[in-house]
């Protein structure tokens, strides 16, 4: 009779422990050393057999007939040492030190040597650490490494935030084929397709433009021109120079055309089929291996793909925010839904909608009695329509009262207010989120110090209206 489960786990556990536990010990005395990684004039000694039954590119390499196998000394190219030493750690102790600083730098290590257990790890990191400061080079990282889940988890960012993302200027330095993965998708968190137009064609103009522009038929393939009203396809996408000068995107755009008139077009498309079962215990019989054929269907070209964006789907709502939580009001179904629950949003604050469909809190104040010389901030606080809760940002660098909130471009601006100490002096100084750094700054002061106003953004323009000067 066997042990139950928990003693064999506890077991297995215990010899795991033991035999790190007595790997390391050997290691820190320098016992049966029998390999020396040399990275860029740091050395690192090792045991072969650590390394092989903990990587398996170390593995091949000493079971190979490559020099390696037989030296004493191993070099490796295009590692840092500092990222080696931590990885050598972690094989040897199960620790490891992740970081926003080296995370990429560890995850391409642990990917070349191929160590799963640290990739994974590094998967995680990131995925949980995804924002609009980070996700386009997360999404690139997961392509270049050829991790799927991490990708999919950055392109899906990408999509649900594309219209604040496509305005980052790392968007345009997106390969082709990673405009292509993302634009194809239909989770792309868009209103209008004419979005997904004017954002490829600014993507072919800002560099490379010839190179760029003879990937334009393939990418045209990805964009859902069915979506669009037949105004903006003659006024703005046959007529857009590019377009009306290439014959090949010209056609593409009659098939658009004609099959909005009920005239599709259809291609033959390559499908690979396997063989049928039956076939394929004929050709076990005969000693052949059953292989995939590769047969040809009918099917609609990619331009007239008309599914719909998730986008698309959303409703319109009002949104009313409280001390002790959030309500949402469609006023089509005359309903009211429950948002979020919460008991950190502040009494007297001040929200802020984007055009991007964002919502920002700010001001209301916490008292910090660990800090003497400045005890009072002010909140500043993004709605997470995912998880239905509140992301607290960086505070208000200076907290006051009575101001407004305003939005431009990339940027959310606080303008003038009284300022919470003695004398409450009123202000005219502007405070500058960008929201792509997550950073605060100052902008040009108003003409006049003022409070009590209101603020209307309209078109990247902010306009301030009415208020209390310092001397009324």
């Amino acid at each position: 009779m066997g042990l139950p489960f928990d003693q064999v786990e506890e077991l297995r556990l215990y010899q795991q422990t033991l035999l790190q536990d007595g790997l390391k010990d050997m290691l820190d005395h320098n016992k049966f050393l029998d390999c020396v990684l040399k990275v860029k004039g740091k050395e690192f000694p090792c045991h072969r057999l650590v390394l092989a039954a903990c990587s398996p590119y170390f593995r091949a390499m000493f079971l190979s007939d490559m020099e390696e196998s037989k030296k004493r000394e191993v070099s490796l190219e295009d590692v840092d040492p500092d990222v080696m030493g931590k990885i050598l750690h972690y094989i040897y102790t199960s620790e490891l030190e992740i970081t926003e600083q080296n995370v990429q730098d560890i995850f391409s290590v642990a990917n070349m040597f191929q160590i799963p257990s640290i990739f994974t790890v590094c998967v995680s990191f990131l995925q949980k650490r995804l924002c609009l400061s980070n996700c386009l080079a997360i999404f690139r990282l997961g392509l270049m490494l050829d991790c799927a889940r991490l990708a999919v988890a950055a392109r899906d960012f990408i999509c649900d935030r594309f219209a604040l993302v496509s305005r980052d200027e790392e968007f345009y330095q997106l390969s082709p084929d990673e405009l292509i993965a993302i634009i194809s998708s239909d989770s792309l968190n868009i209103e209008k397709e004419e979005t997904v137009f004017e954002v490829v064609m600014k993507w072919v103009g800002t560099k490379d433009r010839e190179s760029r522009q003879k990937a334009l038929p393939v990418i045209f393939e990805s964009i859902r021109f069915r979506l669009m009203p037949s105004d903006y396809l003659k006024d703005h996408v046959e007529k857009h120079a590019m377009v009306k000068s290439s014959p090949e995107l010209l056609k593409k755009l009659q098939m658009v055309k004609d099959a909005q008139k009920g005239k599709f077009t259809v291609v033959k498309k390559k499908k690979v089929k396997k063989s049928s079962e039956k076939q394929g215990k004929d050709n076990v019989v005969n000693g052949a291996v059953d292989e995939e054929e590769e047969t040809e269907e009918d099917g609609l070209p990619g331009i007239l793909n008309d599914t719909m964006r998730f986008g698309m789907f959303l409703q319109d709502l009002i949104f009313m925010v409280s001390d002790s939580g959030a309500v949402a009001y469609d006023p089509t179904a005359n309903e009211c839904y429950f948002a979020s629950l919460s008991t950190q949003i502040p009494k007297n604050h001040i929200s802020l909608v984007t055009k991007e469909n964002q919502i920002f809190i700010a001001g209301g104040l916490y008292y910090n009695e660990d800090s003497k010389e400045d005890p009072m901030s002010s909140y500043f606080l993004q709605y997470d329509h995912l998880d239905a809760d509140w992301l607290g940002m960086p505070p208000l660098p200076s907290p006051r009262c009575l101001f407004g909130l305003g939005e431009a471009e990339n940027s959310i601006f606080v303008i003038g207010g009284k300022e919470l100490k003695e004398g409450e002096q009123t202000l005219d100084s502007v405070l500058c989120y960008d929201r792509l750094s997550f950073k605060w700054g100052e902008a040009d002061s108003l003409p006049y110090a003022v409070y009590g106003h209101a603020v209307v953004s309209h078109k990247d323009l902010v306009y301030v209206i009415g208020g209390k000067g310092s001397d009324k």
